[in-house]
């Protein structure tokens, strides 16, 4: 701002110094013009017999109206003479108007061009410049010629001086829409640099916790083994063993995961793509995960409306994004959990709604929850597990199989995702 403030002031100085330059030009301009048509009107005079009539009062303005300038040019010549002048004074394309008048006031007119009575009014947007028709001192004409002004007007000298200076305005304007988009990217990598710094630090706690935890129970799991007693107690060996084993498969899950993240990244994933029933699919996916909402106290409602189910699909990948949200929906719950899953065709499309009553979204994290590791801060609390991947890897999918996901979310009454899918042809 300030940078653009200095350059604002040095384009009005900049205006300023060039009016004043045209001005000292027009001056000089009307001041050889001027100095030329006296010079070249004693010149005449000089040359001429003497004078008739001198003292005769009654003639005098007709005596002296014959040693003006008016009378000694045309206005062809007038205006060939000033337009020489300008030319030289590197004002070549000015347009003017101009006007010798008999005094120094606007009154009568001894010769005028046609635009200038309709420029000379126009004080506002248009400049007057004057000079007195005088003859040198000394001179014949002395006390004999009329007093004339030659009158000149340049009509939108602001308009020509910012003309002058269109290609500094124009760099100034295109420097400083550089400086404000250099800025802009500046503190738009700044926020995202932050941003990918706070994601980082996320990811970290969590899989440091996700790992945490399966580590320390395989280490007990191991120290109990060594006990004489388990060893020889068949039973007891079978059920650490078994712990270690369901420990490991949890690892290697989450390991399988971040991989899966990163594979995608790459697009290195292939669809294995082939005719299914989405409703066999949603059906699988609840009886996989009924356990765990009826242990919860929930319910589970289906309303399978969709006459036509057919999809081109990846068996794996599309019960995985199933089983992803519905699994969402089962973490982020509060008592009383219901979760309804729903279908119906949309054109050549299958809608898939699965709406719980859970704790619900802000609008700002419904904002983000598609992208990767991002998780709605909790601050130090891990007692919802996870990176923040499954609805980056949900909404990969879905557009991997041509379709698209939205998220609706009232913080506090629960969230709506909705699955358009494209039918087998």
């Amino acid at each position: 701002m300030g940078i653009i403030y200095i350059q604002f002031n040095w384009i009005q100085n900049m205006a300023v110094i060039k009016k004043e330059q045209l001005d000292d030009k027009i001056t000089m301009v009307m001041d050889e013009v001027g100095q030329e048509l006296v010079n070249q009107r004693s010149s005449a005079i000089t040359n001429s017999t003497t004078v008739p009539g001198l003292r005769m009062q009654a003639e005098m303005y007709d005596f002296k109206r014959q040693y003006s300038v008016a009378s000694r040019f045309t206005d062809f010549e007038v205006r060939e003479k000033l337009q020489n002048a300008f030319k030289n004074k590197g004002l070549k394309d000015t347009h003017f108007e101009f006007a010798i008048t008999a005094n120094s006031m606007f009154g009568r007119y001894e010769m005028k061009s046609e635009g200038f009575i309709k420029l000379a009014e126009d004080t506002l947007h248009n400049q007057r410049y004057a000079y007195s028709l005088v003859p040198s001192s000394g001179s014949l004409l002395e006390g004999l010629a009329p007093e004339e002004v030659l009158w000149v007007v340049v009509p939108d000298v602001n308009s020509f001086v910012f003309r002058s200076l269109s290609w500094m305005i124009s760099g100034a304007i295109l420097f400083t829409f550089i400086l404000i988009a250099a800025f802009y990217l500046t503190v738009t990598t700044m926020l995202k640099q932050k941003k990918l710094s706070e994601i980082k630090s996320d990811f970290i706690n969590n899989m440091t916790h996700e790992f945490k935890t399966p580590l320390a129970t395989i280490s007990l799991a191991v120290d109990a083994l060594k006990n004489e007693k388990v060893k020889q107690d068949a039973g007891k060996m079978e059920y650490f063993s078994g712990i270690i084993k369901e420990e490991n498969k949890r690892m290697n899950k989450q390991v399988e995961t971040i991989l899966q993240a990163a594979q995608l990244d790459k697009q290195e994933i292939q669809l294995n793509l082939k005719p299914l029933h989405i409703h066999e699919i949603i059906q699988h996916s609840m009886d996989n995960l009924r356990l765990q909402v009826q242990d919860k106290g929930g319910t589970m409602e289906t309303s399978l409306n969709a006459t036509d189910d057919l999809i081109q699909a990846d068996e794996v990948h599309m019960t995985n994004l199933i089983s992803n949200l519905l699994d969402n929906a089962v973490k982020y719950s509060k008592e009383n959990l219901a979760i309804k899953i729903s279908t119906k065709n949309a054109g050549k499309n299958i809608r898939v709604i699965i709406e719980d009553n859970g704790i619900g979204m802000s609008k700002e994290t419904l904002k983000r929850i598609f992208e990767k590791f991002y998780r709605a801060h909790t601050g130090n609390l891990h007692n919802i597990k996870g990176f923040g991947l499954g609805l980056s890897y949900v909404k990969t999918m879905v557009e991997a199989h041509g379709g698209t996901i939205k998220a609706d979310s009232t913080l506090g009454k629960g969230s709506a995702f909705t699955i358009e899918l494209p039918l087998s042809k």
